[in-house]
Order: structure tokens, then sequence, then C-alpha cells
């Protein structure tokens, strides 16, 4: 199997956003029928109002204080990574779009401050994560529906919690829905030391998988090789060595099919770019049986029940009490300084996550 970025387009209707964007001082129908509600406290967010450079239409700005109905939930956000996917949505070049103005995030953990009358699965002291991609998790409290939430436990890493919600669904989902892989299988992927990357490798061991993982040349390589080498990766590579005529040897134990299939979170560069030209990827598809699939998790959710969903975050976590599964190198910044995260976040051979602390 190989793995690699892609995007897929499919915009969301606007009013199944209006619930999810609190907008105080910001303009637009989501903004009024929110702020309508609205309590004396503030909240600190990172509201967009138009796309583009999310270093430039990002701002940090004070929304109101939402009340709680009979089947919300507040809460206070504890950690919320910046993720390929957050940078493709402001740019407004990814999948799914809020309507403007926006807060910013679709994963993080937070922790439930109040509930109410009608809430009957969530209590004061609970983490959960979004259940779905759109709730804006850059900000320092919220009010969501129950429904937009799953628990999660408590006695996990904060950092884990954070990050569990989007590139380790991904990765298990991606291992186990398209070939029937056996202990002692292979497994190839590139930007292997991206946040879905890393999950693979570690999902893979697990399950008794081998990884054969590329990366683009860098200075550090070696670094980058030992530290995803340490979380299970058999083989790591360069796209330059992927290109040399002795890597024929070195794949002839594969079997002759497969699947090449793609992510929908985190494409920044090509299907066929450097590493893969056309005429390679069409010889693969003639003679080795590949299959080119696509995937993405915001669909695999629309295609499944909650309950579902539910149960992959358990498994995950159940990998991670068992220390075969780990949050991604990450660099913890606090909200104020989001510029910094923003620009780190998007600079060329980026192995660390930037996560936003509240």
């Amino acid at each position: 199997m190989w793995v690699c970025g892609t995007v897929w387009r499919v915009r969301t209707p606007a009013r199944q956003w209006r619930r999810l964007l609190p907008a105080s001082g910001c303009h637009g129908p989501a903004a009024s029928s929110y702020s309508a509600s609205a309590e004396t406290a503030r909240v600190r967010a990172l509201v967009y109002g138009h796309h583009g450079d999310p270093a430039k239409v990002v701002e940090l700005k004070n929304l109101d204080r939402a009340a709680v109905g009979g089947s919300d939930v507040r809460v206070k956000m504890l950690a919320a990574p910046i993720n390929p996917s957050d940078i493709n949505m402001i740019q407004g070049n990814y999948g799914l779009l809020p309507e403007l103005p926006a807060v910013g995030g679709n994963e993080g953990v937070a922790q439930v401050v109040a509930v109410g009358s009608n809430v009957t699965r969530l209590k004061p002291g609970d983490w959960v994560i979004p259940a779905n991609a759109g709730l804006g998790t850059w900000r320092t409290e919220a009010v969501f529906s129950e429904d937009a939430l799953i628990q999660v436990p408590s006695d996990i890493p904060l950092q884990s919690a954070a990050t569990l919600g989007v590139n380790p669904c991904t990765a298990y989902r991606m291992l186990m829905d398209f070939e029937q892989l056996q202990p002692g299988d292979s497994v190839i992927q590139n930007a292997s030391n991206s946040g879905v990357g890393q999950a693979v490798i570690q999902i893979a061991a697990a399950l008794g998988l081998r990884t054969i993982n590329v990366v683009r040349d860098r200075p550090d390589i070696q670094k980058l090789s030992d530290r995803l080498k340490s979380l299970g990766a058999e083989h790591v590579i360069t796209e330059e060595e992927l290109r040399r005529p002795e890597m024929k040897n070195f794949f002839k134990a594969w079997r002759n099919h497969g699947n090449l299939w793609g992510d929908g979170q985190a494409a920044r560069h090509s299907l066929c770019e450097p590493s893969m030209s056309f005429l390679c990827l069409q010889s693969l598809l003639i003679f080795k049986d590949l299959k080119l699939r696509g995937f993405w998790l915001s669909q695999w959710k629309k295609d499944h029940s909650p309950d579902q969903f539910k149960e992959l975050i358990l498994t995950l976590c159940d990998l991670i009490r068992r220390g075969q599964l780990t949050a991604p190198a990450c660099s913890q910044v606090p909200l104020q300084d989001y510029q910094s995260a923003l620009e780190a976040s998007m600079k060329p051979f980026v192995s660390s996550k930037q996560i936003l602390t509240m």
C-alpha cells in the first residue's frame, strides 16, 4: 500500500454551520444568531472574516459567552492543534468551508464546565473532543450541543487527546478499510513525518505490519529517520533515494497488487510530484494491478454512524494506554502567540505540530 495526500472538495450547506459559529464583534447571520443569547462574560477566539493567508486573516478577538440551553454543553478548551486541513480551510481551498466569520480549528480537547438540563451523556469534568469538523476549537471557551461532542478518557496524555480525532483516525481507517492486511505485510507511505504518517507507523507496528516510509530530504534527515524508526518504522528513505535504479531490487520482494490511497486533509503537494511521475503511476496501475482510491475522514463519518466513530476513538485510546500510539512531535504555543504558531506550521520540512494551549 502507498499513502499520499489528495483533496476532495465538497461544500457543506451554510445552515449546517450556523449553530457552530459564535461571533461577537463579527458580522453576518451566524454572528447575530449566536450573540442574541450571549452573557456578559467574554471568550477569546481566533477568528477569520475572509479567506487568505492564515497569518494575515486570523485575528484574536473577544467574543460573547453564550448561554447554555437544555441540550447544550459549555466547555473550556484545553489544547487544539494546527492541522494542514485548518490551514486549507482558512485559505478557502478545503472540502468543507464554514460560513464566515468563523472560528478556526477543527480539532482539540476540552473539559466540560456546565451542562444543560437535557444533557445525559456528559457531566462537568469530562474530557471531550469534536464529533465533526467545523466547531472552531481555537478559543478559550465554547457552548456546543451534546451531540457535537464525544467523551474521551481523561487518563490519556493531553497532547494525545488534542490530536486524536483527525490523524490517528485517518491512519487507522486507511490501514483497515482497503486491503485485508496480515502481520508481515508491507505498507509504503510518503509524507511519513506528517501527523498521519507518524500514526500510520505506530498503528501498523501494533498490527504487526512493516512500513517503508518516504520523506523529503532535509538537513536533519538522520535525526528524522531515527525518530521515525523509534516509532516503529522499518525503513525510512528519501524521495531522492526512491528514484535511484537500485531501488528496483529493494522492491522485488513485493507482491504484485495493492492499493494506492490518499487522505484528504494534507495535500500541499501533488500526488505526482516529485517521487511518482504520471508514467510511473500508469505503469503501476496497469502492470501491478494497483487500485487508486481516495480517503477523506469527513466522508467516512457521513457513511458511518456516530457510534462507529466513537468505537474508533475508543480503539485508538486503548492503543494510547498500551503505549502503542503517541501524539506526533508537538510544540505547545499559548493562544496569544498564534501568529508564530501559524507561521511555523506553514514552513517547509516541519515535523513538529503546533498545538495552541488555552
